[in-house]
């Protein structure tokens, strides 16, 4: 072990006590520790947020959508379209969809609007969306055991509690397509579709789960006046990051009318402020390891002025600057690196028990999601150890450099 080491491990030690830790460099590492084990929780919650939205979204929701333009907003060909859509060879699964609102009502005063989705039952072996997964009861047959009706549906199950219909109760749903106006009322007289409730489905995410329900395909054409035709095509990728170069890829294969609107683009407001907001927390949780920093430069420039007669006897002995340098180098580093290993440490720790165990419940009206979600990213914890070892090595360069020009004439001259 070279001298320099052990000087700067004796330094660190209490004056008391060799083998103890004096209470200024516990500080000065506490406060590395406090900062690193925020940020390391904070950045796992960031990105579970994202991550935990991303699979909550992309349940119900396609990677690629491929729609058109005009009045109609209706993909009349949409056959041909499909069969030349999978031939992309980032293309895993393509079909059809319908989408329509309607008011539901189970029967008594209450009524509100929802979101029905028409899905095409035969996908293939890939599906291109997991909502069939969380299908509580029913499945995607939708087979009905009550006559006179005119299809299965299956509710989101905030929405099937809100109205209180659950399988086999009916549910009357009032269609935008198909109204007339009688005259002799003066008003819109909107068609009316009674259907059996199948089956429930739960996918935690709360805008699903609240105000979606799901229809077979054709029933769903007819629901929405679409008669063959469809809304438009979803479409599942190999890999959803590259939804917006597929997506230009098949607007430039297929041309005007078609247009595609990848999840990223409809989803857009929401992650651009998640990313802002973990770009913001994280700059502000670094000025706690700034702030811990500067305990690191109180608790070398105090180790200086107390040692201030044995720094000098040493220099006049012939050790050199370079040497008296290096000694509260290695004081700062080891401070940073214990603070930063057990800082680390501690925030995993933290971060797995808040997500393994769910310690902190959501309200999913307002965030989506039911529970603060933690994920951590070994780049980031990386990045925060190497931000938080440089600051400390940095917070050394003042003291270590007084040190070293202390004259050990004017250190010893009173002794």
């Amino acid at each position: 072990m070279s001298l320099e080491f052990r000087i700067a491990a004796r330094y660190l030690m209490s004056p008391k006590s060799s083998k103890r830790p004096s209470l200024i460099t516990l500080i000065a590492a506490g406060g590395i520790t406090v900062g690193i084990m925020a940020l390391v929780i904070v950045m796992g919650v960031m990105n579970g947020l994202q991550n935990d939205l991303r699979e909550k979204i992309l349940i119900a929701s396609p990677h690629l959508h491929v729609l058109t333009w005009g009045k109609g907003l209706r993909l009349d060909n949409w056959e041909e379209t499909v069969n030349l859509i999978r031939e992309h060879p980032d293309v895993v699964a393509a079909t059809p969809f319908v989408r329509s609102e309607g008011i539901f009502s189970a029967g008594a005063d209450y009524a509100e609007g929802a979101v029905l989705m028409g899905i095409y039952q035969d996908t293939g072996t890939v599906s291109v969306t997991a909502i069939a997964s969380y299908f509580t009861t029913g499945n995607l047959d939708f087979e009905t055991t009550l006559e006179d009706v005119d299809g299965g549906i299956v509710l989101g199950v905030r929405l099937a509690e809100r109205l209180s219909a659950f399988p086999p109760s009916l549910i009357q749903v009032a269609a935008p397509a198909g109204s007339r106006f009688s005259s002799s009322m003066g008003t819109v007289i909107p068609k009316y579709w009674i259907f059996e409730v199948t089956g429930v489905f739960e996918t935690g995410m709360y805008e699903y789960d609240n105000k979606h329900a799901v229809l077979s395909f054709t029933v769903a054409q007819e629901f929405a006046g679409l008669g063959d035709a469809a809304s438009g095509i979803e479409v599942r990728l190999g890999d959803p990051w590259g939804a917006s170069i597929v997506g230009d890829d098949l607007s430039e294969t297929l041309g005007y009318p078609y247009r595609t609107l990848d999840w990223q683009q409809l989803n857009a407001q929401l992650f651009s402020a998640l990313k802002l907001e973990k770009l913001a927390m994280g700059l502000v949780l670094l000025l706690i390891t700034i702030v811990a920093a500067f305990n690191i430069v109180s608790t070398l420039t105090m180790t200086v002025a107390d040692k201030r007669r044995e720094i000098g006897i040493l220099k006049a002995m012939g050790f050199p600057m370079k040497s008296v340098r290096k000694v509260f180098l290695l004081q700062g580093a080891a401070i940073g690196v214990v603070g930063t290993v057990l800082g680390t440490v501690l925030g995993l720790a933290v971060a797995w028990l808040l997500d393994a165990r769910k310690l902190i419940e959501l309200d999913p009206s307002l965030y989506f999601i039911d529970h603060l979600p933690v994920q951590v990213i070994l780049s980031d914890v990386l990045l925060i150890a190497l931000a938080s070892m440089s600051v400390a090595v940095l917070a050394t360069i003042y003291p270590a450099r007084r040190a070293a020009l202390l004259r050990p004439v004017e250190a010893i001259r009173y002794e």
